[in-house]
């Protein structure tokens, strides 16, 4: 594994054992000092060489701006912060209980809220402080927060930027551990491509038990439902749905033909390169497990016959899982 794949945990850290009797109380610089919200512990048994434990985080959502951002820029991170007042404490927090547990650290997807070159910085830097391996999530290429159609042309805007500030690929990576491959595969526009089969072709290739991370949930029934009932069957937020329930999604025929695409209906559809994607991947049995986030909830489902998908609640509000790799 390369060095920036897989980086040393620095000092510095409040111990996390410390972190409860500091809450609401803040560092030499001003900032708060908070414990984890809710940390939910799971063992997962994937035929392990060497047991090892990890702390899975999604959802953080940094907001940071400075004086090389734009005006526009400044006015979104004031209102988008105020969705998020707590994230960077809870991530502090995390790291810190991670160092305490020399814990491996995977992160899967919108650690940053928007493309911003503080941001950025901000992520180099604290990824510089643990043992990290990461997927990416929509709004890692974010430029406004919903201000164009997220596609392939709209990440490759920012795509290089954000790109050097990650320790690993954010389209595709492999990083094997313990003799289990941690696979990042970017889905955070609902998509997988005919190159992420290819190159997941390749990992299963080479016979180590695999966990793939990513950021949307990929469809699985009971998930779906849950979500559809949560937001009066708007949309699932999911990807690969079926196309009979994507094409149930939230549509407005009245908008205009370049605004079509702010239409759930069209965002969550899934093309056919992603539906072949996930029904070969159902049949895998080296698949072990899948972690992601995006819905900023816990919840736990069977994806295949050896497979669950762990959804995990959002970083930023303080939520993680501990996870026993076995």
């Amino acid at each position: 594994m390369k060095r920036r794949e897989f980086l040393r945990l620095s000092g510095g850290l409040f111990l996390a054992s410390q972190l409860p009797m500091f809450l609401n109380a803040k560092t030499e610089d001003g900032k708060e000092v908070v414990g984890m919200k809710e940390i939910r512990k799971i063992r997962i048994e994937v035929g392990a060489s060497k047991p090892f434990s990890a702390l899975h985080l999604s959802d953080s959502h940094f907001t940071r701006v400075d004086g090389r951002d734009n005006e526009q820029k400044h006015k979104l991170a004031q209102g988008r912060s105020k969705i998020f007042p707590k994230a960077e404490a809870y991530f502090d927090a995390a790291v810190n209980y991670a160092r305490e547990k020399d814990l491996l650290l995977l992160h899967t997807g919108d650690l940053i809220d928007f493309v911003s070159a503080a941001n950025l910085d901000y992520v180099k830097e604290r990824l510089g402080e643990g043992k990290w391996f990461a997927s990416a999530g929509n709004h890692e290429y974010s430029q406004y927060v919903g201000e164009a159609r997220e596609d392939a042309a709209y990440r490759a805007q920012s795509y290089n930027k954000v790109q050097a500030a990650f320790p690993n690929d954010l389209t595709f990576a492999s990083c094997v551990i313990n003799g289990v491959n941690f696979v990042a595969v970017d889905d955070g526009y609902y998509s997988f491509t005919k190159r992420q089969q290819k190159l997941m072709k390749k990992e299963i290739k080479k016979g180590f038990p695999i966990v793939m991370l990513c950021h949307v949930p990929i469809y699985t029934p009971e998930h779906c439902k849950a979500q559809l009932a949560s937001n009066g069957g708007k949309c699932a937020y999911m990807t690969g749905a079926p196309l009979e329930i994507t094409e149930t999604f939230q549509c407005d025929p009245s908008l205009p033909e370049e605004e079509q695409w702010r239409n759930r209906s069209v965002q969550q559809r899934a093309d056919k390169p992603t539906l072949e994607f996930i029904a070969w991947l159902k049949k895998q049995p080296l698949l072990k497990a899948i972690l992601c986030g995006h819905m900023h909830t816990f919840y736990q489902e069977q994806f295949s016959p050896t497979a669950i998908q762990y959804t995990v609640a959002a970083g930023y509000n303080g939520g993680a899982y501990e996870i026993e790799f076995v």
